[in-house]
């Protein structure tokens, strides 16, 4: 059965369809207007994306100076230089200005930038953000070698001790305590295989 609304009821209905409408569309409007001046803004030779392993970033370009440092900067000595790290950009004083530099390796800061992407390399994560690779150490991440080859996908999980089948050894039996079964009976020992001498049967 079908439900008619009454006319009012109607109108009202539409009213409201149509204001969500109008909001939705003024919305999208203003994100292309932001992307439009972001783009203005981020298209100059001052400014880097960054797109590897889908970083999608934008930072100042090294030797791009600004008259007065951005808040809630930290402050990193390092051997015999002074650097200020913010949101995984670099400065260092040159005069009365503070110039975007590439941090020396080894540096540390505590915290990683709030923008990075974690990679691996022979198992091994690396914190990437800004065309800088960061290690964790004791005390913070420090500043990497950028590595041989890098990729986002993490290592595979390591096998269970003695889950695996076990050695092949002449004279030697691989006993299964959990499955009560030798090798190869059974595939896989989640506790372990344990070795036995091998004894053939006792003629009678």
């Amino acid at each position: 059965m079908k439900t008619f609304l009454p006319a009012p009821a109607r109108l009202a209905a539409a009213f409201v369809a149509a204001a969500l409408l109008s909001v939705s569309l003024a919305h999208a409007q203003e994100r292309r207007e932001r992307r439009e001046h972001e783009r203005e803004r981020f298209q100059t030779p001052h400014w880097v994306f960054d797109d590897r392993f889908h970083h999608n970033h934008y930072y100042p370009a090294v030797g791009y100076a600004v008259d007065v440092l951005p808040a809630g900067n930290v402050v990193v000595n390092f051997r015999s230089g002074r650097f200020w790290f913010h949101s995984g950009v670099w400065f260092q004083q040159a005069g009365p200005r503070y110039v975007v530099v590439r941090p020396p390796v080894g540096v540390l800061v505590p915290v990683l930038p709030p923008a990075y992407s974690t990679v691996y390399v022979a198992g091994v994560p690396y914190y990437y953000a800004n065309d800088v690779y960061y290690l964790q150490q004791p005390g913070g991440y420090a500043v990497a070698e950028p590595p041989m080859v890098a990729s986002q996908n993490p290592p595979p999980p390591a096998a269970a001790p003695g889950s695996a089948a076990p050695p092949s050894s002449p004279g030697t039996w691989y006993y299964c305590a959990s499955a009560k079964a030798y090798y190869p009976y059974v595939a896989e020992c989640k506790e372990g295989w344990r070795s036995v001498p091998a004894t053939p049967p006792q003629a009678r």
